[in-house]
């Protein structure tokens, strides 16, 4: 085990009580897809995320698993790569692959209709296994009520409800948060009531957003500067309204204010309500759609100190509306140094939760890590140990302050790399990227 002390004992007691109780992890990471069924938002075409690339993106629960856990996967991993984990010091879980998987399947479906899984997990209930995925839909409720093993955590109405933009906005105001100026959409006539103020608003020169309720990474998200846009949007609502015989609506309005900063910062929440702030990282993202994270953040004192706090409001109010386990915050420092410390609320795993176990590769003093993202030529077939081998030199040794880690290899067979690059300052480890990228680039063409 890496380091001395392991985030993940602490997830396992918010989430079951006990830091020892064995999980079941599933890396469903279209759960937010799952949730916005029935949700009218903004008129959109579906979304383009490749299937294939959120099936893979489910490898990640390796890095959140122990000895004495299991992961449900869609493919098996490759053993290279396994190997390159246990190298970063990780003890490595069980691994059930679903047999015939689906591409219009989530990985939680693949499970439900393969009866030699079902059977395995059914025994790991026996062993008093609890069911951690990466967000809680109808179909985890149905897998847990299947197997037997008990769900860690709150139910899919509750993950559903606190996981909403609307949600954000609302608890937001009861508890005197500070936030964008903004109103909720629930219906056509609280859209319309929206659209009036925000007129004035874009006449003064000043941008608005519209957000899906269960929007995800950029996705749901329709800046508007301009009068005329704002007219067609109202058009195609009532347009939309009309063909879905229905005045429901699943979205906030808010004003887009220049910022100088994003921020992602995760806390858990234990069943009995107590409240632990885990990190604060810097989000990085390109037109709105997450790229990776900054480690540590670049945040002054008192902005930290005041999230510290604002954790405390939202733990306290998430508790008593049912809800315990892990919650990511995204937040914002404007240009004029404000900070808007609940831009929305996610009732799931983040990204940045994937990489806590191993952050104690970089917690040394003065040391630099950013976790990003590089497109390739998809390589479904490609080893680990032979994609590697261009960029070997650059992996991170063990007991070396820089380098480079693999986070998830399935996804290069989708076209995507992800990896956490470290160094013992960010002009190290900016360099370090851009040799990397370069190196992708080459081996690509």
């Amino acid at each position: 085990m890496i380091g001395t002390v392991d985030p993940v004992r602490r997830f396992k007691t918010a989430l079951t009580g006990s830091p020892g109780t064995p999980l079941v992890l599933v890396g469903n990471f279209d759960v937010e897809e799952q949730w916005s069924v029935d949700e009218p938002g903004l008129p959109r075409p579906a979304l383009s995320r490749s299937a294939l690339l959120t099936h893979c993106l489910g490898e990640f629960a390796l890095l959140l698993a122990g000895s004495d856990d299991h992961v449900v996967l869609k493919a098996s991993p490759d053993e290279t790569y396994l190997a390159h984990l246990k190298r970063l010091g990780l003890e490595l879980p069980r691994i059930s692959v679903v047999v015939n998987p689906a591409q219009d399947r989530t990985v939680t479906e693949d499970a439900l209709a393969d009866p030699a899984l079902l059977a395995d997990l059914a025994h790991a209930a026996r062993r008093g296994a609890r069911l951690w995925p990466h967000g809680v839909s109808a179909a985890e409720e149905l897998l847990a009520e299947r197997t037997g093993v008990e769900l860690a955590g709150p139910s899919a109405r509750v993950c559903k409800t606190v996981n909403s933009k609307i949600y954000s906005r609302t608890i937001s105001a009861d508890l005197g948060i500070r936030q964008p100026p903004g109103m909720v959409c629930a219906s056509v006539a609280d859209f319309e009531a929206a659209c009036a103020t925000v007129q004035d608003w874009l006449a003064a020169g000043r941008t608005v957003v519209l957000k899906d309720a269960y929007g995800v990474s950029g996705k749901g998200l329709l800046v508007v500067s301009a009068e005329g846009r704002l007219g067609l949007l109202r058009r195609m609502i009532h347009r939309q309204s009309v063909r879905l015989g229905t005045d429901r609506l699943s979205l906030v309005m808010e004003e887009w204010l220049p910022k100088r900063a994003d921020l992602n910062y995760q806390f858990t929440l234990g069943r009995d309500g107590a409240v632990h702030f885990d990190f604060v990282k810097g989000a990085r993202t390109e037109a709105g759609v997450h790229k990776g994270h900054l480690m540590p953040a670049e945040l002054s004192s008192a902005h930290r100190a005041e999230l510290v706090e604002v954790c405390e409001l939202l733990g306290t109010r998430l508790a008593a509306d049912g809800y315990s386990g892990v919650v990511g915050v995204d937040a914002i420092v404007t240009t004029d140094g404000v900070l808007q410390p609940v831009i929305e609320i996610n009732a799931r795993n983040n990204l940045s939760t994937y990489q806590e176990r191993l952050s104690r590769l970089w917690s040394g003093d003065g040391q630099v890590a950013i976790a990003t993202h590089h497109s390739l030529a998809p390589r479904p077939s490609v080893s680990f140990a032979e994609f590697a081998r261009p960029f070997a030199d650059l992996v991170l040794a063990p007991g070396a302050r820089a380098g480079v880690l693999v986070i998830n290899f399935a996804t290069v067979g989708a076209g995507r790399l992800y990896v956490i690059v470290v160094g013992e300052s960010r002009t190290q480890v900016d360099a370090l990227d851009r040799e990397m990228s370069g190196r992708l680039a080459a081996y690509s063409t």
